[in-house]
């Protein structure tokens, strides 16, 4: 036989519309079984794109908040004696010695009292509902970035006067809803003059009754000693403020003054944020696995099915190599169809979650991305065993087979 002979009897080229044409064919036919195949990779990709996407939606809010706050605000708090162990106070001029620090941009202070506040005076005593009562100053609004939810913040004029000012947790526990409202506070009443926004950065104020800091020495007892020191710095000196704190406003007992950083929680919350979602990836991972399995027998299931289409293909010249290629595609587009479902659901989830918990709706492309290449993968992997031995069948084997 002549070269120009052999040359005639090659098997004919198969173009990409060829390949996908041949490779949909066995999806086009079992509808209801591409649909079941596929729902299992899209179940392990959806898991995993919405474990990484509630994650990210979650950090990003966080750091959304210490965007807002900050992270340049110190407090000092009175710690324990060295060697005696006994409870320290704090010098009455703690806040000015604070403000004159350079790079401190604003002081606030509190003291704690002990003192309790109830709705009226016939609510006993001890049924205080966890609520701390507090003095403060002027300028704590400030260092802490507080808003107010309804009314105003103290000045010096209100002050002065019983007046009290509600954390927003509080102010629930109290049954507040607007200023105006009084309520009973030690042996008299105090009229509510506002209520705070959340705080993040300072939970026991939320959890607070706050009243003037010369109010409370007027009528509450107050000796001027503050329990917290609250101050706000610039960002290039809050290192240096932290390591003058102590000692500024103790200077004989630096050690007896804890300086705490609120922002650090925060901080520490966002960085081990998707730490908890391991398990759950590891989840979504097995489900993938499983949905790879059930693509493979899917495969297998069709292979045994189509004996005769194959061994007819084969009979009019295909070759060993184009079958291969017509059911690693085919499982590579079950796959893919489940994948792309997958990733869509995950993100609906995703979105989901962020709206109900007005967060930031973030899924990270990487996340798609990998989703889809994974299953890309995974059906390439399970196609394989059944496109080998789709191809292993003689066109004399597979025509007696039927």
């Amino acid at each position: 036989m002549t070269a120009r002979g052999r040359r005639a009897l090659r098997a004919a080229r198969l173009g990409p519309r060829d390949v996908l044409h041949v490779g949909s064919a066995g999806l086009r036919s079992r509808p209801l079984r591409v649909v079941l195949s596929a729902l299992g990779i899209a179940i392990g990709i959806a898991t995993m794109v919405a474990v990484v996407g509630i994650s990210s939606s979650s950090k990003a809010q966080l750091l959304h908040e210490l965007d807002e706050l900050g992270t340049n605000m110190l407090v000092a708090s009175p710690g324990e004696a060295m060697f005696s162990g006994e409870k320290v106070t704090l010098p009455r001029d703690a806040a000015g010695r604070t403000g004159r620090i350079d790079g401190v941009e604003s002081v606030g202070a509190t003291g704690d009292l002990e003192r309790s506040v109830r709705r009226s005076e016939k609510i006993p005593k001890d049924e205080t509902g966890g609520i701390s009562v507090k003095a403060s100053t002027e300028g704590l609004l400030k260092v802490l970035r507080g808003r107010m939810a309804h009314g105003s913040w103290f000045n010096a004029a209100n002050s002065r006067y019983p007046s009290v000012v509600l954390g927003h947790v509080a102010a629930e526990r109290l049954g507040i809803v607007a200023p105006g409202q009084q309520v009973w506070l030690d042996d008299r009443y105090f009229t509510v003059i506002g209520i705070l926004d959340p705080l993040p950065l300072a939970p026991d104020i939320e959890r607070s009754a706050l009243t003037g800091w010369d109010a409370s020495k007027q009528y509450l007892g107050f000796d001027g000693h503050p329990t917290s020191v609250y101050e706000r710095s610039t960002d290039a000196t809050v290192n240096g403020v932290r390591k003058l704190l102590a000692a500024s406003i103790d200077p004989e007992n630096p050690r007896n003054v804890q300086v705490t950083d609120p922002s650090a929680a925060l901080q520490a919350k966002a960085a081990t944020e998707g730490a908890f979602s391991t398990l759950l990836l590891g989840l979504g991972g097995i489900a993938l696995l499983v949905g790879g399995v059930g693509v493979a027998n899917t495969m297998i299931i069709s292979v045994l099915e189509r004996r005769y289409e194959i061994g007819l293909r084969r009979s009019l010249g295909a070759t060993r190599g184009q079958i291969r290629v017509q059911f690693v595609t085919e499982s590579l587009m079950l796959s893919g169809l489940g994948g792309a479902a997958g990733v869509a659901l995950g993100a609906a989830a995703t979105a989901a979650y962020a709206l109900s918990g007005n967060l930031p709706w973030v899924v990270p492309p990487w996340a798609m991305a990998g989703g889809f290449a994974a299953t890309l993968a995974i059906g390439t992997v399970a196609g394989l065993y059944p496109a080998v031995r789709a191809a292993r069948l003689s066109p004399t084997l597979a025509l007696h087979a039927t």
